[in-house]
């Protein structure tokens, strides 16, 4: 068995193929009407985008009462506020809770939520 991606549900699989393109270097290598796809240059597994008309977006943090997250995505970077303002620049969003100082947590434009983090 080989894992070849993690899919996240979207309203516009292109649109957030595009963002994830630009926030991670990776070129789209699969873009149709209801599914894209972005692989890092080596193959390994990436990340693809389904089309669901009915995405609820989830809430961060968490609560019983909403659409909660059901995965993140952990990104490490060199420059956390350069990263931050790239993401926000690209169409994030800078969620209102952080956890860690190390760590900032946002918003994709579907509303997924992925860390940027650095090594401290």
């Amino acid at each position: 068995m080989t894992l070849t991606a993690t899919v996240l549900d979207t309203p516009d699989p292109r649109a957030l193929a595009r963002f994830y393109s630009a926030l991670l270097g990776w070129p789209v290598v699969r873009d149709e009407p209801g599914w894209a796809t972005v692989r890092p240059p080596d193959g390994t597994a990436g990340l693809s985008f389904q089309a669901e008309p009915d995405h609820v977006r989830p809430t961060w943090p968490s609560t019983t009462t909403h659409q909660q997250m059901q995965l993140h995505l952990d990104i490490e970077v060199d420059d956390l506020e350069g990263a931050s303002r790239r993401a926000r620049d690209l169409g994030a969003t800078l969620a209102d809770f952080q956890p860690q100082d190390d760590v900032r947590v946002h918003l994709d434009p579907a509303g997924h939520p992925f860390c940027l983090w650095i090594r401290t």
